[in-house]
């Protein structure tokens, strides 16, 4: 009996010991579905005032990225490919690869038409002005008659 109670507690050493090994690698990875997830932040500044969002996108290929306006919304898409030299055989794998596609929600309404990216060293930075609310009181005629 007391061996049974030993194997098992042996067993489930063994099994915390392997999870707190390779655990952690499988969230990072993404191997838990969650896949590549570019981080990014977002910020405004004024004069011009604007949305300005940096997005760490290092090892993707600018040429593979697409940028859409939606409404507030900034929609950042593209793919970080493997970078394959010959055999391989990988004791660690932690840099996320794959297709992503990430939603950015502006806190504001941008003028789309204007905005401006770039990409240098692994940054994409990207600038949209804001669009400008009306200053000025506009009077609204009111008819007669009509329902």
């Amino acid at each position: 009996m007391s061996s049974e109670r030993d194997l098992f507690a042996g067993f489930e050493r063994m099994r915390r010991d392997f999870d707190q090994l390779f655990g952690d690698v499988f969230e990072r990875s993404g191997l838990r579905g969650r896949g590549f997830v570019p981080a990014v932040d977002v910020l405004y500044r004024d004069d011009p005032p604007r949305a300005v969002v940096r997005a760490d996108l290092a090892g993707v290929d600018p040429e593979r990225l697409t940028l859409e306006i939606r409404g507030r919304q900034l929609v950042i898409a593209g793919e970080r490919r493997t970078v394959e030299e010959g055999a391989r055989l990988y004791q660690q794998l932690e840099i996320e690869q794959g297709l992503f596609k990430r939603v950015v929600e502006l806190g504001a309404d941008v003028v789309a038409d204007e905005a401006r990216a770039a990409y240098d060293d692994g940054m994409l930075r990207v600038e949209v002005p804001l669009a400008r609310r009306e200053q000025q009181a506009r009077r609204v005629p009111i008819e007669e008659g009509g329902s």
